[in-house]
This record gives structure tokens, sequence and C-alpha cells, in this order.
């Protein structure tokens, strides 16, 4: 299984912000965006979990084989670790929450409701769900924001368990995420051309 990028161009609020993206991720790699804030990192992860459509160009795997979490948690505050583990994993027909409980220090807290846990501790539930997915490609977006040196580590070792497992990893970050084996792509030399000024306000239509 192959994460083919060809040609992809993107765009975020009716401007084009990236254009001529081309990658390829391959099964057991992990690959990190690198770029200056606003540049399209988030734009392009969307674009490729299918949560927006490109302006041009291909993405080479079915959206089904992906998983993606961006800035948002995704949890619900009313209902447990446990619960809400389960919620994903009914959602996605994984069978068992156990692996992702340990991955991430989070057997402890089982049976605390989301809503008192730490920004810490929601942040580890919320890439948790990532494990009982199943999906062979995770696309994170800034996966470590509010983590710990600690908790950045069981991230990381998160990864490279996947990654063992023949899955990928696609993230845009700007923290060190400990994944010395990740390759990394600065995606500044894809900036889009301003529009020109005859174009302009067609940019908005």
């Amino acid at each position: 299984m192959e994460l083919n990028v060809t040609g992809l161009s993107v765009a975020r609020g009716g401007i084009p912000v990236l254009e001529g993206l081309d990658f390829t991720l391959r099964a057991g790699e992990a690959l990190i965006l690198r770029g200056p804030n606003g540049v399209g990192k988030t734009t392009v992860l969307r674009t490729i979990a299918g949560l927006q459509p490109p302006l041009a160009g291909q993405v080479g795997l079915e959206r089904e084989a992906m998983a993606y979490a961006g800035h948002a948690d995704g949890i619900k505050s009313t209902l447990t670790v446990r619960e809400n583990l389960g919620f994903w994993a009914d959602i996605f027909g994984t069978t068992s929450i156990d692996a992702a409980l340990v991955a991430f220090d989070l057997t402890a807290l089982a049976d605390r409701v989301a809503g008192a846990l730490s920004a810490g501790q929601k942040r580890r539930l919320g890439l948790a769900r990532m494990v009982v997915t199943g999906r062979p490609v995770w696309v994170l977006d800034e996966p470590t924001v509010s983590l710990d040196a600690g908790a950045v580590a069981l991230f990381a070792q998160a990864v490279r368990t996947h990654l063992a497992g023949g899955g990928m990893a696609l993230m845009a970050t700007h923290i060190d995420l400990g994944l010395d084996e990740a390759r990394v792509l600065d995606v500044a030399p894809y900036r889009a051309k301003a529009p020109a000024h005859d174009d302009f306000d067609g940019s908005f239509l």
C-alpha cells in the first residue's frame, strides 16, 4: 500500500495556498510536513484526508484507509475515557481498546469522565482514537500540542508501533516529535503564486 500525492494544489477560503505538491508515503514510513504558520499545512492534510476537495492533482489512496486527527480532540466530555474509545471502536468496527489505553497511559483514567481530564490527558485520549480505528494511514495535524515531554515520548512510541505493523503516518508540526526516522518535507517552496489583480475578486467566487 502506498499514499501517492501527485501535483496537489489546495486552497483556503477560495485562495490557492500551495500548488504542485508531490510525495509518496509507503508502508512503515512517516512523513512530517514543515513550513511557516499559514503556509497551508493543515489545508494539505484536510485535503488528503478527503475533508475538502483539491484544486488540482491526485491523492492515490482511498480515504477509507485514513484516520484524521486535527486540532480538536474529538472526544465527548460526558463519557468516560473507556466509553469514548469504545464509541470510536464501534464506529470503525474494531473490537478492543486495550492497546489504545496502554499506548497513551490511560488505563488508570479509563473510568474518569473526559470532561474532568486535563488538557494533556484530553489530547492523549484524542490521539488514542487513532489506535482503535484500525486504519493504516494516520493523518495528524500538530498532534503533540498540550503534551509534556513524557506524553510526546508515548506518542512517538505509538507511531513507531503503528509503522512496525505496516502503517503510515503523515504529520504536520513545528515541534520535535522524537521521530528521527521520519522524513521531512518543507512545503514552503510549493507556495501558490498570488492571483493577478484582475483575478482577485474571482478568487472569492
